[in-house]
């Protein structure tokens, strides 16, 4: 059966363009964006104080983050799924449904998207991301260094 094509993302200055993105989390996210950036040539397109950065790969896009991020009741993970949709708790309602365990309830971020996590059968955490404003970096923080 065809899929119907997916109406385009809003565009948000705040989120890399891309629909699929992995989180990968570091100890040190500053060490980790130089050796991507050297190892494979990924560019960094927005830093978030010392804690998370955002790297551009031709056309996919990667997080870093720092493992702090996860608070102590979660244990060490070493990445998660960030899934850019078009309807967030459409989604979220969806995934509970067929067994997801919630992290995070949906809720509106002040980096212009509309987030909410869950985990999914087999212990994988995945974000799932609505655009619901355009917003710029520096409104809370971040430092845009590569334009999209």
């Amino acid at each position: 059966m065809p899929m119907e094509p997916r109406p385009p993302l809003p565009p948000n200055r705040s989120v890399p363009p891309a629909v699929v993105i992995p989180v990968l989390y570091y100890p040190d996210v500053r060490a980790a964006v130089d050796w991507l950036s050297r190892a494979f040539g990924f560019v960094e397109r927005l830093q978030i104080e010392a804690h998370r950065a955002q790297l551009m790969f031709e056309g996919g896009a990667l997080i870093v983050a720092d493992r702090g991020e996860q608070g102590p009741a979660e244990g060490w993970r070493t990445h998660s799924i960030l899934l850019r949709v078009t309807d967030a708790d459409r989604l979220f309602a969806q995934a509970i449904s067929g067994g997801a365990t919630v992290v995070m309830a949906p809720a509106d971020q002040p980096f212009g998207e509309r987030q909410c996590t869950v985990l999914d059968p087999g212990g994988h955490r995945w974000t799932l991301s609505q655009t619901i404003g355009d917003s710029d970096p520096a409104s809370w923080g971040g430092v845009l260094k590569e334009p999209t």
